[in-house]
């Protein structure tokens, strides 16, 4: 398993982690033995970096990966959580960021995590969900902070999701190690231009502002919720088809214009939709780790069979942008 350098943290991680979210549900309504065989398969390739969340299954995701981390006691494995906080605490940011961290070190069984990532969204000037730019710089941030000094979290991670000039901001102040970063076959834009009038949101190349912050990231919605796998049908213990991220506003619409990029497939240069999908996502430079969703096993044996084969080549990623370029001007 190819390592790489996670930003300015001095970590090497996997470049293929282990998402253990909802949207697959693997590790929230799994089977048990088979999440605990899966982890060790995954470990023995290679994969070292393990990503969950209090959201996911109210905590159930947590409780799963602690316990069947605790019945391996893998070595030198990194761990990443997230808070997300409800509005109602936006009043009392640091005590809300403290009491969920406990929580989740108290279910994965942790005296520490390596990454904590606040999972809200990120505006310019907050209002439901999100939070501003000023909230997470002036609050979330120094909250973090003091977990990291009592040795609770190693590094400060943020979910990029909101506005665009927000996410923006909050990455070139250098505060946090870690972004998690919309990128798919679907939504390239957090690595270059987006064609005029494409509809999805435009992440204003933020690759170039974590290049620059040197702060890490993870790859997420490698494939848009389960879309780029050209099927809308779901796994029995599968969510809800998502909200879409940053592509199109229905998840069929994104599903139809993924069976669009099939020609890849047919040209040879991806064996499926998820192959490609899976290694697009590692083919550019400025990724450090890619999180694919999984609700089965063999899920899983698939993403790493795709991540060996190494990233797409040059023809196939000039291909598919080709074929992107017929989305421009479609309703978003």
């Amino acid at each position: 398993m190819q390592l790489r350098d996670f930003g300015r943290t001095g970590m090497q991680l996997s470049v293929l982690g282990f998402g253990c979210g909802a949207v697959g549900g693997f590790m929230v309504r799994g089977d048990p033995a088979d999440q605990e065989r899966t982890i060790a398969r995954a470990i023995g390739a290679g994969v070292n970096y393990f990503d969950t969340a209090v959201q996911y299954g109210n905590g159930e995701s947590e409780k799963n990966l602690g316990h069947v981390l605790q019945t391996l006691k893998p070595a030198n494995v990194t761990v990443g959580t997230k808070v997300r906080l409800p509005p109602s605490e936006f009043g009392r940011i640091a005590d809300a960021v403290t009491m969920s961290l406990e929580g989740s070190l108290a279910r994965l069984r942790l005296d520490r995590v390596d990454i904590f990532h606040l999972h809200n969204p990120i505006t310019e000037t907050g209002g439901g969900l999100a939070l501003s730019v000023r909230q997470v710089l002036d609050d979330v941030v120094p909250a973090f902070e003091r977990l990291r000094q009592q040795g609770k979290i190693r590094f400060l991670g943020i979910t990029a999701v909101g506005d665009t000039a927000a996410l923006q901001q909050v990455i070139d102040a250098r505060a946090f190690d870690s972004a998690q970063i919309v990128y798919n076959m679907l939504n390239p834009s957090a690595a270059e231009e987006l064609p005029i009038n494409y509809p999805a949101q435009d992440y204003g190349r933020l690759f170039d502002h974590t290049k620059a912050a040197g702060v890490g990231v993870v790859g997420i919605r490698v494939l848009a919720g389960g879309a780029l796998s050209g099927s809308a049908e779901r796994h029995p213990i599968a969510s809800p088809a998502p909200e879409p991220i940053g592509s199109a506003m229905s998840y069929d619409a994104d599903v139809d214009r993924s069976r669009r990029l099939i020609p890849l497939v047919k040209e040879g240069f991806a064996a499926s939709l998820t192959e490609a999908a899976t290694r697009f996502a590692l083919s550019h430079p400025a990724m450090g780790t890619i999180l694919v969703g999984m609700a089965t096993p063999q899920q899983f044996e698939d993403a790493l069979a795709a991540v060996e084969k190494g990233p797409l080549p040059r023809a196939a990623l000039d291909g598919l942008s080709a074929l992107r370029q017929a989305f421009s001007g479609e309703p978003r």
